[in-house]
């Protein structure tokens, strides 16, 4: 399929031929974008919470009465659980929430994730994502006469520094490399912007036959 490229001062800048394997997927499969997108979310969970457990409570461990006599249950510390400032039971403990996911899922959420840009016609295809000067109005106003307030560039194999220093205050606006192309944020943005070189990495790393 082909699709407009334009500048970022909104005029034309040609067009480009995108791969029906990457972009032209018709039937979104819901279910490998939210795999995806739960693999990502687990992986970046920092698994440090933590509670104490009875060995590391610092409660007496003196058993609280006798154990025959006195009419109530027996126990044997005040650490317990049921007791107050006992400890949790089957608390959480650090650890790691990630867990393993094929390759080739992965690339197909990412797949999918990109046609259904294409298909709700969230796709932008720009010639480069490049400023003269780290200047936030300017690039803000250029954002408005293009219709962005919520999106996803991703800029090619590095991000324009000034871009990138320009767009940083800038709401709801993110900036990746190609490298940092992922299923979340494609998803948590209106919009998705790539560079005409962009596409061509893109294009070169999942446009094959699974």
């Amino acid at each position: 399929m082909k699709l407009d490229v334009i500048t970022l001062d909104a005029s034309a800048a040609g067009s480009v031929e995108l791969s029906d394997l990457v972009f032209g997927i018709s039937d979104i499969r819901a279910d490998i974008l939210h795999r995806v997108v739960n693999w990502q979310l687990a992986k970046r969970r920092a698994g440090t919470h933590k509670v104490q457990t009875r060995n590391e409570n610092s409660r007496t461990g003196k058993k609280m009465y006798k154990q025959k006599g006195s009419g109530g249950a027996r126990h044997g510390s005040r650490r317990a659980p049921q007791f107050v400032g006992g400890s949790r039971a089957f608390g959480p403990v650090v650890r790691s929430h990630a867990f393993d996911l094929p390759k080739k899922v992965r690339a197909l959420g990412l797949r999918h994730a990109l046609s259904s840009k294409v298909k709700d016609g969230a796709l932008i295809v720009l010639d480069q994502a490049v400023v003269a000067s780290p200047k936030t109005s300017a690039l803000k106003a250029s954002f408005e006469k293009l219709g962005l307030n919520n999106a996803l560039f991703i800029t090619g194999a590095e991000v324009d520094t000034n871009f990138a220093l320009a767009s940083r205050n800038i709401p709801n606006i993110d900036v990746l490399p190609t490298a940092g192309l992922n299923v979340y944020d494609i998803l948590r943005r209106h919009k998705l912007v790539l560079t005409t070189a962009a596409v061509e990495a893109i294009e070169a790393r999942f446009a094959v036959e699974a």
